[in-house]
């Protein structure tokens, strides 16, 4: 089959050569436009897993890459003079023309007609010309742009400006990351050593910084000058390098990452940047290049026809770049947002800059680094008040306002729908009993409704009448007797999601009969199958509004220790937050100020009765997974410093549910970033939700400070004892247990010791 590569970078050499290989007669050709030691960055960066990969593919390439690379297992992350390294993280550099090289000597030895400072400007020539067509050039490829039709790129720009550069300054000890404050604004660069003599050094920032600095209007010489005074105490007197053609400040690029919803189109297939990109902060651009290079290589020699090949070759290769995408853009975009974070306490910064991308784990910088991370623990329990305490980060205490919580464990609110005319039964006291009993610091009910009208279904418990405050009372004294667990009442109003079947019968849909009228901000129904809510008057608005506030007397006198507003999922106070939901034109809607109004109202009536030294929260959608036509980011912040200067004390931030066109983005730990902005850029306690179900995922969340508390639903549903066999797993021996359940923790510890499962991963 006769083969052209259009792109002489890694991806192009290292296919051409796999092919090779495997179909040493095939006629195999790489066209590169610029000359052959042309290179347009410094060094990339592989790791062993790919290193083993290469040489199961080409012991002989292999060798010489192994022969040239610089190895090092620090990072050192350098803020406010402060310098904080941590070990074990195993990282392998090498130059990129270097790199180039010695592929392309190995591509000439297999017989690769290698042809430079060629242009290709018709590329339908080459499809008529020749049987496989690979497009590897690049990230601006214009194989890709050719074809954009077949092949649908997505290209997403990102925020920040960098510039590639080079220096003979030594970072041979660790990958270093340095951040500094200037008058212009916070910049950084990141910097690794790749042969004995030179070291990559990219510098990155803010466009708003970059314009400041002025370096959109300096040519190259001056803008490497200011880099150079900027860095001067890292880099010991050596000069900055660019081997950019550029003289200008195009030098400075954002980062596009794409990705092609089609990888092939008849004859022509994409690979490495032209494809798919990885941000150069988790360095797996190369990595992708060569391991895809290896399995287009692999299907094309074996498979019957292209299209075969083609098919399995996107279909293998796509969830591993997905895979490394998701982690590439958790990572860009904690240097985007850099800035919130770097108020940070250096090792709480640290810890946030290592896992940013999720790849890397409470457990796994155990693995790689337990002295560090042991002392990373020790500091999170003092800044707790737990001062000289080693425990994992979710067994520290934490206080709001005269209720200290035990851990950072929240048995998040779950419905039942077991209740009988919104009074809650025997189901409802074992549930919740047995979760107090389960080692969290936290119980919450589950959404608690403060009238009859105002339930979501006829099985959703209530607070509106002498029963219900007696049954709820029973359960509260339950675990204040017996328990060391905390419990908080949410209360709210189902609004235009109302009077609709049980969860397990058809969620959100209306009852077959008996229904009750609804409310909401305006007469927008939750879906066309819904019935058309009223939207709320004033009279309305003071009725309800007083209703609260009647549930909320009740609560204090069970004697819960903590009200939480439900103000999120599309039930009515959420209705007026949602631009989606709130489409009224008087004072309560517009404006986010305006739509704000109502939930405010109702929270501040509900404070005024609550006592004072009982801390209050408020659950929120952070996101109306709309786009741009509902509660963005931004928004998100700015509802929570309203809901916290007028006295919550600490926002539940959950996402989603206010629409039914809404398009979530699912995932490990999904909804915990919005936790993480809120907190970071305001200031204000958060509690983060949302796919969280191992203590792993707790304890990243936690020390990162990505949230002060952390809730488990679906855990709590399948395990009430979630913490303390986590307690165990982690052989944490300070956890309380029921006093009746001692032989069991002795035996649970006994089993943990030995190494077996006991159905918690750590």
């Amino acid at each position: 089959m006769k083969t052209v590569c259009l792109g002489g970078g890694p991806a192009g050499l290292y296919f051409a050569i796999s092919l090779k290989l495997r179909q040493p007669d095939w006629p195999v050709t790489v066209i590169e436009r610029n000359r052959a030691d042309d290179t347009f960055g410094w060094g990339v960066v592989l790791s062993a897993e790919t290193l083993d990969n290469l040489q199961a593919n080409d012991p002989a390439s292999a060798r010489l890459i192994r022969d040239h690379f610089a190895y090092w297992d620090d990072i050192k992350v350098i803020k406010d003079g402060t310098e904080i390294t941590s070990t074990g993280h195993g990282f392998c550099g090498l130059g990129r023309k270097a790199m180039l090289m010695l592929l392309q000597d190995r591509a000439r030895e297999l017989g690769v007609d290698l042809r430079f400072e060629t242009e290709v400007d018709d590329i339908d020539a080459l499809r008529r010309d020749y049987d496989l067509v690979v497009g590897a050039d690049g990230i601006n490829s214009k194989t890709r742009t050719r074809y954009a039709d077949a092949f649908e790129p997505e290209i997403d720009r990102r925020a920040c400006k960098f510039v590639w550069l080079g220096t003979h300054a030594k970072f041979d000890d660790a990958f270093t990351f340095i951040f500094k404050k200037t008058e212009h604004g916070w910049i950084w660069a990141h910097a690794y050593q790749f042969d004995s003599d030179t070291a990559t050094f990219i510098v990155e920032c803010a466009e708003e910084t970059w314009r400041s600095f002025g370096f959109d209007r300096m040519d190259q010489d001056q803008m490497i000058e200011i880099c150079e005074r900027v860095f001067a105490e890292h880099l010991g007197g050596h000069d900055l390098m660019s081997n950019a053609k550029h003289r200008r400040g195009s030098a400075w690029i954002n980062f596009d990452r794409v990705l092609c919803k089609t990888w092939h189109h008849e004859n022509v297939v994409l690979l490495g940047d032209a494809s798919a990109t990885a941000h150069f902060s988790i360095g797996s651009g190369t990595k992708l290049a060569l391991e895809s290079a290896i399995a287009l290589a692999d299907l094309v020699s074996k498979e019957p026809t292209l299209d075969t090949a083609f098919s399995k070759y996107q279909d293998e290769r796509r969830l591993d770049v997905l895979r490394l995408q998701s982690a590439a853009r958790n990572s860009t975009e904690w240097f985007e947002e850099v800035e919130r974070y770097l108020n940070l306490d250096p090792v709480q910064f640290n810890y946030s800059l290592l896992t940013r991308s999720q790849r890397i784990s409470h457990e796994n910088l155990r693995l790689r680094d337990p002295k560090w991370l042991r002392e990373a623990e020790e500091w999170f329990q003092n800044q707790a008040g737990a001062n000289g305490v080693h425990r994992a980060p979710m067994f520290a205490p934490f206080q709001l306002r005269d209720m200290r919580l035990k851990n950072r464990i929240v048995v998040s609110p779950m419905a039942q729908y077991k209740a009988v005319d919104g009074c809650p039964t025997d189901w409802h006291f074992v549930h919740y009993a047995e979760r107090a009993k389960g080692g969290a610091g936290l119980v919450y009910t589950e959404m608690t409704c403060v009238s009859a009208e105002g339930r979501i279904t006829p099985g959703c418990p209530g607070l509106y009448a002498p029963e219900h405050e007696a049954a709820w009372k029973r359960l509260v004294d339950f675990v204040h007797a017996e328990t060391d667990a905390k419990i908080c009442m949410q209360i709210g109003h189902s609004g235009r999601k109302g009077s609709t079947q049980l969860g397990w019968e058809a969620m959100d849909a209306p009852l077959p009969q008996g229904n009750w009228p609804l409310l909401s901000a305006s007469d927008v129904p939750w879906s066309d199958g819904n019935a058309i809510p009223k939207a709320m008057d004033r009279d309305d608005m003071v009725r309800v509004r007083d209703e609260f506030v009647a549930a909320t007397e009740m609560a204090g006198r069970a004697g819960f220790d903590m009200v939480e507003l439900h103000a999120a999922h599309g039930y009515l106070i959420s209705s007026f937050i949602s631009p989606l939901s709130n489409q009224r034109r008087d004072e309560y809607g517009g404006s986010l100020e305006n739509r704000m109004r109502y939930p405010l109202e109702v929270f501040q009536a509900m404070r005024a009765v609550w006592p004072e030294g009982k801390p209050m929260s408020v659950r929120i959608s952070a996101t109306d997974w709309a786009g741009e036509h509902g509660v963005d980011r931004d928004e998100a912040v700015a509802i929570a410093r309203m809901f916290h200067e007028a006295g919550v004390d600490i926002v539940d931030v959950s996402a989603g549910q206010t629409s039914a066109e809404a398009k979530p983005v699912y995932g490990r730990m999904f909804q915990t970033p919005f936790s993480d902005r809120i907190r970071n850029e305001s200031g204000i306690p958060t509690m983060a939700v949302g796919n969280i179900y191992e203590p792993d995922h707790v304890n990243s969340i936690l020390i990162a400070g990505r949230a002060d508390l952390v809730c488990l639903a679906r855990p709590h549903l399948a395990d009430p004892y979630w913490t303390l066999h986590a307690a165990a797993a982690l052989g944490d021996e300070d956890t309380a247990w029921p006093l009746p359940y001692l032989p069991g923790r002795d035996q649970m510890r006994r089993l943990a010791e030995r190494g077996e499962g006991l159905g918690i991963r750590v």
